[in-house]
């Protein structure tokens, strides 16, 4: 069992990459929603990364990278199990890292799936980064987690089920290859139905051209638009560093009908309002200006790509009515929203996505 417990640490406890000291609440979550289906003690995982349930509440809290790790290695002493990557991400639900899961899946095919996976992983805490190269033959997804095997596997393993299901069972790759040797290379075969290929040069599945373009089940180009707006406005945020900063990814995914009040992003940042407010002023700005920036960017980019109203989008940006929004708008752009929307899109090259009321398919 020592051995085993090694074996985990070595692959589950590296550190995350440089740019992700935290992560979401909400992927610790999920990891931790998975190992309970697979017969571990929630309580128990938390505390041996010092949390608690209360920790989770607030699904866009930061925790430290570290927990991730400690969970696992308690997981794996409790519990010790074969190719846990294997069956983590077999229990994994669609739907447990929902942005990310729905910019995916709402694409139009398994390479424009995993072309989205590609661009958005950076989305949740994870310690791989994924690459799609293609050729007349196929694709070779990549996935590069040094020092970290665990991440790979999971990550990839993870993605096959989620295509799987989301072709009805027809999504096959043609071979796994994996730099490390997994407890059990016949099991991972037999799961993934594909050769698997230990002690290779890379992590990296093969796909044929055949299976890269099966079509996925739930495409909605529509929908699939509206959260890469979301998601890119996350992801703009995390290029910088600072209180502002912080501030400004708690409030990128409360914009839409989220919690802005200064009492809740503060709990967020664990701090209190006196605190966020002195800290901001000593980066020469204030929370109401970063409401209003936030607001801004997401107003612009809400008339710009979408057929949503503008009472529609100031309701989703929390004013109270069409009016204040108005006002609003005016003094960011000395014009109404309506007169920004006809200018923007007799730009060349914008792309105008209709409106949808449509959510994910079950």
């Amino acid at each position: 069992m020592t051995a085993g417990v090694k074996k985990l640490t070595d692959r589950a406890t590296t550190p995350l990459a440089d740019s992700a000291t935290t992560q979401s609440a909400r992927d610790i979550q999920a990891f931790v929603e998975t190992l309970v289906r697979l017969g571990h003690d929630a309580r128990a995982l938390l505390t041996a990364a010092n949390l608690t349930p209360k920790d989770l509440e607030d699904p866009d809290a930061r925790i430290p990278c570290t927990a991730t790790g400690a969970i696992l290695e308690k997981a794996h002493r409790d519990r010790p199990t074969t190719n846990l990557a294997l069956k983590m991400a077999a229990e994994t639900p669609i739907g447990a890292y929902p942005l990310l899961d729905y910019l995916v899946l709402t694409s139009e095919t398994v390479g424009d799936g995993y072309r989205q996976l590609a661009r958005y992983l950076r989305l949740v805490s994870s310690p791989a980064v994924l690459a799609v190269s293609e050729t007349a033959a196929g694709a070779d997804v990549l996935a590069n987690a040094p020092g970290n095997p665990f991440a790979a596997e999971y990550g990839l393993t993870l993605s096959v089920f989620h295509f799987r299901r989301e072709t009805e069972g027809r999504f096959r790759p043609d071979r796994l290859e994996l730099i490390h040797v997994p407890d059990d290379v016949a099991e991972l075969e037999e799961r993934l139905q594909c050769g698997v290929h230990p002690r290779s040069e890379r992590n990296a599945l093969r796909i044929s051209a055949a299976a890269w373009r099966l079509p996925l089940r739930r495409r909605d180009p529509q929908l699939r638009a509206l959260l890469a707006l979301q998601a890119d406005e996350i992801a703009r945020t995390w290029e910088a560093k600072g209180m502002a900063t912080e501030v400004r990814r708690a409030l990128a995914v409360r914009v839409a009908g989220g919690d802005m009040r200064i009492q809740s992003v503060a709990r967020h940042l664990a701090t209190s309002p006196r605190t966020l407010q002195r800290r901001l002023a000593e980066e020469t700005t204030s929370y109401q200006e970063l409401v209003e920036a936030t607001r801004r960017q997401a107003a612009e980019g809400y008339l710009g790509e979408t057929t949503l109203s503008a009472g529609e989008i100031g309701y989703l940006l929390g004013y109270s009515e069409p009016a204040a929004f108005h006002r609003a708008f005016r003094r960011w752009h000395g014009q109404t929203p309506a007169a920004f929307r006809l200018r923007r899109r007799r730009k060349p090259n914008k792309r105008q996505v209709p409106r949808t009321s449509r959510r994910p398919r079950a």
